[in-house]
């Protein structure tokens, strides 16, 4: 039997999954880390702990399943995008990374926007400067840290970091490097024009794969502290939406993916470039050689409820360690007691600003139509209900782009959630099922290592041999208008508010 790994290297941890060729996970791992806020809107990490995490991850999954590492015939990695790792020239970190939420840098996209041109850059990149994007945060850099930018040698994605650690090469691939802002999406390689104007060398950047390439072979030296096999093909990957769809089967016309992570995303597959002139939504390469995705994002999903755990789930959590169950369980059950609706309760969850469809990094998190009549259950499940509205403006976005929509598949942490998955049913007008594998980012970039080892012909062969759907929520009639009603207040809300963000970001 062989075996594949998945390496995810996400922002609350990194996780490992081996799985069988067949597509069964035989062991998986995690291993947590935190993110730094040094200043408000800023989020870092360091790129260490990615790689501390990601060895002893691969240690356990080897340990745990008894596999010989001789039977894992290919690695794929995958994780959260975006994030800039620099190096010097003796390949160590320069600085923290500057992740994915990371709101620090408009004056950067500004300028990126101006040196361009909002238009050519869209047409170039397939989006416009966002806060988010690497660009912009190695733009801060050389404005805000000239010393360290002057002695960088390459600029990294987190998990090209960890392929760099494995087997010693510079090399990303085309999915991850869509979020970079330095890619020409549409040709599917680095654009000369964009690099020459914004004063990026180059030969700073890895070399670009498509995902189920391989990129490189692990080294004697990683297989020692490992357990892994020296010579052990590492492919491309791909970032942890690209990877997550082909994990969820999302590799053809029709089927779309709704993912609750920390972020939230809505992701469709097309087999042509299309992009929202209006830049509300992302097109990115995909993961599938020669094919694109349109992807909407909501900055705060899972985060949301991360954050009403920390602050406010104390009791959920001492609970939890009793009845030996997640605090996240508990409260879902809480938020199921209250009515659709919440009676009026709105949540923005615009915790770390916004993407989809706003593009405004100075939107902040609102709780709006608060009583006295309001219950802690009203309140978890207003949190829950505003995350549902704000993948319901993803996909309405790439709906009016003609993308088809035929079937939409529930994923990540949240999609685990049978209340999320029926919150997103109901607003979205249609069924959303749920698949065999619950492992998304992880599993699809061990798919992506089956076709660059030669166990799968094609990504999509790889994924009807190995996925399948298992259940599937309807929309419950009875909610379709009281969901309706509120969501129009919920697209008001941000449109009444937008200036008074931008007033309390000034006095900050």
């Amino acid at each position: 039997m062989a075996y594949l790994l998945g390496i995810d290297v996400g922002t609350s941890g990194t996780k490992a999954v081996l799985f069988d060729e067949n597509g069964n996970s035989v062991a998986h791992a995690l291993y947590e880390y935190p993110m730094y806020q040094p200043q408000m809107g800023w989020a870092e990490q360091r790129p260490e702990d990615w790689w501390n995490a990601s060895v002893e991850t691969i240690k356990q999954v080897i340990t745990k399943s008894g596999v010989d590492a001789a039977d894992i015939k290919g690695i794929g990695l995958t994780g959260q995008m975006h994030g800039m790792v620099l190096l010097d020239k003796d390949c160590n970190v320069l600085r923290p990374a500057i992740i994915w939420c990371d709101q620090r840098t408009q004056a950067e996209c500004d300028e990126i926007t101006s040196i361009i041109g909002r238009q050519r850059l869209i047409e170039i990149t397939a989006n416009p400067a966002l806060t988010g994007f690497t660009a912009s945060k190695v733009m801060w850099v050389k404005k805000h840290q000239s010393d360290i930018f002057e002695k960088i040698y390459k600029i990294l994605l987190p998990k090209d970091y960890i392929r760099f650690k494995l087997t010693g090469e510079f090399a990303t691939e085309v999915s991850d490097a869509s979020g970079m802002q330095f890619l020409d999406v549409p040709h599917r390689r680095w654009s000369d024009e964009v690099l020459d104007k914004l004063g990026i060398n180059k030969e700073w950047l890895p070399t670009v794969y498509e995902s189920p390439e391989i990129s490189g072979y692990v080294t004697q030296g990683v297989a020692d502290i490992t357990g892994l096999k020296a010579g052990t093909p590492v492919v491309g990957g791909g970032g942890d939406q690209a990877a997550g769809a082909v994990g969820n089967g999302i590799v053809k016309t029709g089927i779309v993916s709704s993912t609750i992570g920390t972020s939230g995303v809505v992701f469709a597959y097309t087999d042509d470039v299309r992009i929202d002139p209006k830049g509300r939504v992302h097109t990115f390469c995909h993961a599938v050689p020669n094919t694109w995705h349109i992807m909407g994002v909501t900055q705060g999903a899972g985060l949301s409820m991360q954050w009403m755990r920390n602050n406010f789930g104390g009791m959920e959590k001492e609970l939890s360690v009793f009845l030996n169950n997640d605090p996240y369980d508990i409260m879902t059950q809480e938020a199921a007691q209250a009515v659709a609706g919440c009676r009026g309760l709105i949540y923005l969850p615009y915790l770390m600003g916004e993407r989809t469809p706003h593009l405004d990094p100075y939107a902040k998190g609102v709780f709006f139509g608060l009583s006295a009549m309001h219950t802690r259950q009203d309140m978890f499940r207003a949190v829950m209900e505003g995350v549902a509205y704000s993948l319901r403006d993803c996909l309405e976005i790439i709906r009016e782009m003609g993308a088809e929509v035929n079937e939409i598949r529930a994923s990540g942490g949240g999609g685990r959630s049978s209340l999320w998955r029926q919150m997103q049913a109901d607003n979205f007008h249609n069924p959303v099922s749920t698949i065999n594998s619950s492992e998304g980012p992880a599993f699809g970039a061990a798919l992506l290592a089956g076709v660059g080892a030669g166990i799968y012909d094609s990504v999509p062969q790889a994924c009807e041999a190995t996925i399948r759907v298992t259940g599937v929520q309807q929309p419950l009639e009875g909610n379709l208008a009281i969901y309706d009603k509120y969501y129009g207040i919920y697209k008001q809300l941000y449109n009444d508010l937008k200036a008074t963000f931008k007033k309390v970001a000034e006095i900050e």
